[in-house]
């Protein structure tokens, strides 16, 4: 099976809130036919006629399903509650999805075994709902998880071990190089549980990912993450996502030159296989 290409459409945040028909038609536009929608369910209709109109089809979406309330991109927590399991996993059928991916939980959950054991309950339970709608639950990581160890293994190594075989993994690759692990070894521990992973760039410059946002990061193959390599590591991969936190310039310039490196990537993994 070919690995995917997709784009994550928070990279176009401000974009997609202010005209969600003329920015899919920039998206579009820079040679994507594969998208990665967040927060989805509040405009699902919408969204669903906008994707159909222009071609493009959305495989994976963020959603919180293992968290009780919305989290802000910076990781500050919120008192908004989210949308229920059913009301997801009802909107990403309507969107065609066949994952929906948790984005982010809150570091101050990752101290200790239980904790994580607990997020590994609640992803499971979400799993099992998502199951009756043909829709797979997965986690995509942040730093934090990597940084918390426990022995000698990882918070989302251990987050691995507790799930259940339904519940996949989409690895973060340059949040994973900015915890200062090994990327390709990780891919290669946590196997065919990663079935997507977010390949975005940066150049790693303390000074710079300090800041928040991110002010490092750059298109993809233009920075010190081993995306090639990371990608080549991952035996289960169905799909490679362009993602930007931040950058400036040319934002749509790049994330078209990050998709041309991807396709690349992805298709020299395709041959060697």
């Amino acid at each position: 099976m070919s690995v995917l290409t997709s784009i994550q459409l928070f990279t176009i945040n401000k974009d997609l809130e202010a005209d969600l028909e003329g920015t899919l038609d920039k998206v579009a536009g820079r040679g994507f036919t594969v998208v990665e929608p967040y927060d989805f369910v509040r405009r699902v209709d919408a969204l669903a006629a906008a994707l159909t109109a222009r071609g493009l089809r959305s495989p994976t979406g963020h959603a919180f399903v293992a968290s009780a309330s919305f989290v802000n991109p910076d990781g500050t927590p919120t008192e908004t509650d989210v949308p229920t399991h059913e009301q997801t996993f009802t909107a990403a059928k309507k969107l065609g999805m066949d994952v929906v991916i948790e984005p982010y939980t809150d570091p101050a959950r990752w101290t200790s075994i239980e904790q994580i054991e607990e997020i590994a309950q609640l992803l499971n339970r979400a799993a099992e709902v998502g199951a009756e709608h043909g829709i797979r639950v997965g986690y995509h990581n942040h730093a934090h998880e990597l940084e918390a160890r426990f022995g000698d293994k990882t918070g989302l190594e251990i987050l691995a071990d507790n799930l259940d075989q339904r519940v996949v993994l989409e690895v973060d690759l340059y949040w994973a190089a900015r915890a200062g692990v090994d990327v390709p070894t990780l891919l290669r521990t946590l196997g065919d549980r990663v079935i997507a992973v977010h390949a975005k760039d940066g150049t790693l410059e303390p000074e710079k990912v300090a800041a928040y946002p991110p002010a490092d990061q750059v298109p993809a193959g233009a920075g010190a993450v081993p995306l090639a390599e990371s990608i080549a590591a991952a035996p289960a991969l169905e799909i490679a996502v362009v993602e930007f936190d931040h950058f400036e310039g040319d934002l749509y310039g790049a994330i078209e030159q990050s998709r041309v490196f991807l396709g690349e990537a992805v298709s020299n993994v395709a041959v060697a296989g």
